[in-house]
């Protein structure tokens, strides 16, 4: 109840309620997505679960007045027992198409076996039959074969919803368009730790971070391809991790090295410089971009940038002693110059345990990919 209501609260302000969703999680609490049979006007504790509904007025396009027209209408005549049985008796301002699309996206049908892909590709010939059929009901008129259904053949006229099913990277996408943040699953789950022993600290830490040089790592959203009064390509994305975003700017010089990195859904790691000047929010502005590519990476490998600052022979000699007290099956690479240098299997570590105490001491230098 309590995190409903902390949800509720927020359901205008999707960064607000990532973070929330994701204290949720961490407390054992599951929120799910909104569900056309279950889920009230706000987000509501499920019954005798740990367990949080999301609000139907939380959904993009739906708003307030349909969705407590749904939910009242469900009160006093039932649960749907289909996606027809919604269509043929839920308040006509709730058929409008684009109410409809978003409550499809976002997932609200799932529960009554209706894939959002096909569902989508079939909705609007739904409504349109239902609605002409209600209105032939309305004025009396009776239609060639009676009902959609005959009891006694079996003959149905309505369209047949195609079992046509979204991928999880697009559907969480559009999931997201819909509810303002991943509620289903999320692209970075099971990279928690991956990613945040890459980065210097979780987003929403941002704000409380003392350093102007910083790494973060997350999922791209809304990138934008913009030019300078020069005509030179920069581009802005969205960068968000579990718990939080922040809007990444690439300027022209860094574009033209790591502009073909940026495409929406694309995991990366990004170093850059904090932009604290506006008070409401905080940006940061792109030096450096690496694709995080999860499932093909195999083994991490750890680097240690040297050329950097420069070394004293008896740092050198720290570093092989830390190197060889946490060994692992992880390789480790020097950069010297311009150069990379492998050192072989002697020297391969365990990551978790040694990249602690070698970023204490070479801070951004030591970086994982």
């Amino acid at each position: 109840a309590y995190f409903a209501c902390l949800l509720t609260s927020v359901k205008g302000n999707s960064d607000r309620a990532a973070v929330y969703l994701a204290d949720a999680r961490a407390n054992g609490i599951t929120v799910r997505t909104p569900d056309i049979n279950e889920s009230g006007v706000d987000f509501v504790p499920v019954d005798d679960k740990l367990e949080v509904s999301f609000g139907l007025s939380g959904i993009r396009n739906v708003g307030e007045g349909a969705a407590e027209a749904l939910v009242a209408h469900r009160a006093e005549h039932g649960r749907f027992a289909s996606f027809y049985d919604f269509i043929d008796r839920a308040p006509e301002s709730v058929l409008n198409k684009r109410t409809l699309e978003s409550l499809i996206k976002a997932g609200a049908f799932d529960s009554l076996g209706c894939p959002r892909r096909g569902l989508l590709a079939v909705f609007e010939s739904l409504v349109d039959q239902a609605l002409l059929r209600r209105r032939e009901r309305d004025q009396g008129v009776m239609s060639l074969f009676g009902d959609s259904v005959d009891d006694a053949t079996g003959f149905d006229d309505r369209v047949p919803i195609p079992d046509l099913h979204y991928d999880k990277a697009e559907q969480l996408r559009l999931e997201k368009e819909m509810l303002g943040l991943y509620v289903s699953d999320h692209p970075l789950r099971g990279l928690e730790h991956v990613l945040g022993r890459r980065a210097t600290c979780a987003i929403s830490d941002v704000v409380d971070r003392t350093e102007d040089n910083i790494t973060l790592a997350g999922v791209i959203t809304a990138s934008e391809r913009k030019y300078t009064r020069k005509g030179e390509a920069m581009c802005t994305f969205t960068l968000e991790d579990m718990a939080g975003s922040i809007e990444v700017t690439v300027f022209p010089k860094t574009y033209q090295t790591h502009g073909h990195l940026v495409a929406d859904d694309q995991i990366i790691v990004v170093r850059g410089r904090l932009d604290r000047r506006d008070e409401a929010r905080t940006m940061l502005m792109a030096s450096d971009i690496q694709v995080v590519d999860v499932p093909k990476t195999g083994t991490e490998a750890l680097y240690i940038d040297l050329a950097r600052r420069s070394v004293e022979a008896h740092e050198v000699s720290e570093i092989r002693e830390l190197l060889r007290e946490h060994s692992g099956d992880s390789p480790v690479y020097l950069k010297v110059g311009n150069r990379t240098v492998a050192l072989g299997p002697d020297f391969a570590v365990s990551i978790p345990s040694v990249i602690g105490q070698l970023r204490a001491k070479f801070g951004e230098a030591v970086s994982i990919g």
